[in-house]
C-alpha cells in the first residue's frame, strides 16, 4: 500500500476519534478519566503518535457513547466517500 494513501486513511480515522469525543461532548480529559489512563493517551491516540488496539479501540468507543461496530461502519462511509478502502 502506498503511504500516501495510508497516511489519508490514517488522518480520516483520528479525524473521527476527534470529531466522536467532540460530538459527545467530552474533553481529551474527561475521557482520559473513564478510561483510567492520563490525557497524554488520549492526545496521541488523537494525534497518530499512539496507535489504539482493537480492545483500546472497543473501550473508546464504549466511553464516547458509541458501539465498537458503529464507529467502524462509520469509518468505512468516510473511506469509501474518499475512495480509500481497496
Amino acid at each position: 500500500m502506498k503511504k500516501n494513501l495510508y497516511t489519508q486513511r490514517q488522518r480520516i480515522l483520528l479525524d473521527l476519534l476527534r470529531k466522536t469525543r467532540e460530538e459527545a461532548g467530552l474533553r481529551q480529559d474527561d475521557v482520559a478519566e473513564r478510561l483510567r489512563r492520563p490525557q497524554s493517551f488520549v492526545s496521541k491516540y488523537e494525534s497518530g503518535e499512539r496507535r489504539l488496539d482493537i480492545l483500546e479501540l472497543y473501550d473508546v468507543c464504549e466511553v464516547l457513547g458509541t458501539t465498537l461496530s458503529n464507529f467502524v461502519r462509520t469509518l468505512e462511509s468516510l473511506l469509501k466517500k474518499k475512495k480509500m478502502i481497496r
